[in-house]
């Protein structure tokens, strides 16, 4: 948090945090430092873990969003304080160097100011088509769109979120979810098998929503899941449908059905 750990000399330090990340904000840069936790879906519990997944992070997203990643970072320890990307002390952490995207270019904030247009949607569309049309697929990845994992996928979702049963979502509501999830994989697994067979399963993106969204003179799209290939390999259709959803959420079903649309 001290401005004078960075080689940039930035005014000020922001700090905020996800489940599994520190942000690091400057004024021009971003830097992200993996926690190290186990949560079975990830794992970043030792630093070379962590710096394989920096590295990682940076390589896929810069698929969709090469302006914004700028590369790994070194945080060294050197005379009892912590440098970020300088000096000559031991490596302690690794990092995720991004530059800072203005708030007012992200989607999700567009949506509520009430200022996101229906040819920033289409926009948005072309770009996803096109990453879905060039993204890698082979035989290794088209498994991940079978039925059993998908199956796998779901379960382990359930079984994560049953213990919020009553906080978050009634009883009737968890098990109408569920059914209807069974029911799906049930009655559709020629489908799926077919939707393997014709080439839709692919190196997607995993997580397409609304505050991942830059809209400017280009559109970047940032946060891939790069810490789990179940995750990310999928239908790209399902990759699609995050977006969908989050639009739904938004309570911007016209902008949803504007983008399955084109």
């Amino acid at each position: 948090m001290t401005p004078g750990a960075y080689n940039t000399n930035p005014q000020e330090v922001e700090f905020r945090q996800t489940h599994i990340s520190y942000l690091f904000l400057t004024p021009r840069f971003v830097y992200k430092v993996k926690k190290p936790v186990n949560f079975g879906f990830l794992d970043f519990t030792t630093l070379e873990k962590r710096r394989h997944f920096c590295l990682e992070e940076v390589r896929l997203n810069k698929r969709l969003a090469p302006h914004t990643y700028i590369g790994l970072v070194e945080i060294r320890a050197e005379k009892g304080r912590l440098l970020m990307d300088g000096g000559d002390g031991e490596v302690v952490e690794y990092a995720v160097k991004m530059r800072r995207l203005a708030e007012n270019t992200i989607l999700e904030e567009r949506i509520r100011q009430e200022s996101a247009k229906m040819a920033d949607i289409k926009r948005v569309a072309a770009v996803i088509a096109g990453f879905h049309k060039s993204a890698e697929r082979g035989a290794h990845i088209s498994i991940f769109g079978g039925p059993e994992i998908i199956e796998k996928n779901i379960t382990e979702n359930f079984n994560q979120i049953k213990d919020f049963v009553d906080e978050l979502l009634t009883p009737a509501a968890f098990k109408a979810m569920g059914t209807e999830a069974e029911g799906f994989i049930a009655g559709n697994k020629d489908l799926l098998l077919r939707r393997i067979k014709e080439g839709f399963i692919r190196d997607c993106h995993g997580d397409i929503h609304s505050e991942h969204i830059s809209i400017n003179k280009v559109i970047e799209i940032i946060d891939c899941i790069e810490f789990n290939e179940r995750f990310r390999y999928s239908d790209t259709l399902s990759d699609m449908a995050f977006l969908s959803m989050d639009l739904d959420f938004h309570n911007r079903a016209d902008l949803a059905r504007a983008f399955e649309k084109a």
